[in-house]
């Protein structure tokens, strides 16, 4: 008995349901349960998180002690009717969650799980994802007839067709009071406003980054932390805007990753805005190189024509000796000549696109010459 056959035996109809797949870890609300080797107990399955559209999630109460498992479509609580999502996380990792997030496992606020997913609930579900686009285009004109400054990037229809949630930016505040008279005429259900940033939109909306993969806020990252133009004074990047901005117009979070191990590398570096003295000229500093240890200086801060590659080790030095009234004779030691480290080996010399094919014999050359060459002694004799 398929479940399709379970579905039609409790609604007492034939429905045709959507080929509905469901893969873990392929969305980025999807949390690695490593608690799952732990034996199950009924009492840590009273509390269940449930997933829905965009980075929408919740704690909900299994009143019903129902055995659920990660990925099935349940039917839960919600404010008027219910709602449709899938289940994200069981067991006792939940509570670990509740914790993070300071949300008190015995609240009266955690709403009810009623029911898995009926046939019926399911295309319902269904049905009113497909009205999201089409509403969301429609209220977007509605916004600009009523000449308000607000986009409205993302539309979700409750599981039950009876409310929907629209997500908007704007700049500044708006009264849409009558834009929500408006809506509710129009689409027939409750409607409730919900504000997000500009990088939310951005993770709703998805696309391609400069760097060729998909955006990171779109892939797995749900909470955003502030970048600002110090991350990138830390990692020696241009504060070029068109560079360092994202598809959201604000900087990229991506900025973020490397800063920690930046921070750590500069931790015992010298002041860099302190000058060089020396006895040939004076020294003003110009850019560093982090992971190889070395300040670029020049002689001249008007021009960029003689640059010299001092290692920290020497500025450190030099500046030990300029706070005591002393000036080396040379900023480096032996002149200018620098040895620079030696070039990493490319990995990528022997990648060529023919390295896996098996190796082919070589052809046998005969030629009259070399069976002269390889005869014996006796082969005359037989002449």
């Amino acid at each position: 008995m398929t479940d399709n056959d379970d579905l039609q035996g409790q609604t007492g109809e034939d429905i045709h349901l959507p080929d509905i797949k469901y893969k873990p870890g392929c969305n980025k609300l999807d949390s690695f349960n490593w608690l799952n080797h732990l034996p199950e107990c009924i009492s840590e399955n009273d509390i269940i998180e449930v997933r829905f559209k965009n980075t929408r999630k919740g704690f909900y109460r299994n009143v019903n002690n129902l055995r659920l498992e990660i990925g099935d479509i349940v039917a839960v609580e919600a404010s008027p009717g219910h709602d449709i999502g899938r289940v994200s996380m069981t067991g006792p990792l939940i509570y670990e969650q509740m914790k993070e997030l300071k949300v008190l496992p015995c609240s009266d606020d955690l709403k009810k799980v009623y029911r898995k997913a009926k046939a019926v609930d399911i295309q319902k579900w269904e049905e009113a994802k497909k009205n999201e686009n089409p509403t969301m285009l429609r209220s977007r004109q509605i916004t600009e007839e009523l000449k308000l400054n607000m986009k409205i990037g993302d539309v979700e229809y409750q599981g039950d067709k009876t409310k929907a949630i629209f997500y908007y930016i704007a700049d500044e505040r708006v009264d849409f009071r009558q834009l929500i008279k408006v809506l509710a005429e129009e689409f027939r259900v409750r409607i409730e406003m919900r504000q997000i940033g500009a990088r939310q939109e951005a993770g709703r909306i998805g696309g391609i980054g400069s760097c060729g993969r998909e955006l990171c806020c779109a892939t797995y990252i749900t909470n955003f932390i502030s970048v600002t133009t110090t991350h990138a004074k830390f990692q020696e990047l241009s504060l070029n805007p068109q560079k360092l901005a994202g598809q959201c117009g604000k900087l990229k979070c991506c900025l973020n990753f490397e800063f920690d191990c930046y921070v750590d590398a500069q931790r015992g570096f010298p002041s860099r805005d302190i000058q060089l003295e020396a006895m040939e000229g004076t020294a003003y500093f110009l850019k560093m190189e982090v992971h190889k240890g070395i300040y670029w200086y020049t002689t001249d801060p008007h021009s960029t024509a003689n640059i010299i590659p001092v290692p920290v080790d020497r500025v450190r030095e030099i500046q030990a000796m300029n706070k005591k009234g002393m000036k080396p004779d040379r900023i480096l030691e032996h002149g200018n000549d620098w040895e620079s480290a030696a070039p990493s080996e490319d990995l990528l010399q022997n990648n060529s696109l023919t390295r896996f094919d098996p190796a082919q014999p070589a052809k046998k050359q005969r030629h009259n010459s070399n069976k002269k060459k390889n005869r014996r002694p006796y082969d005359n004799r037989n002449k």
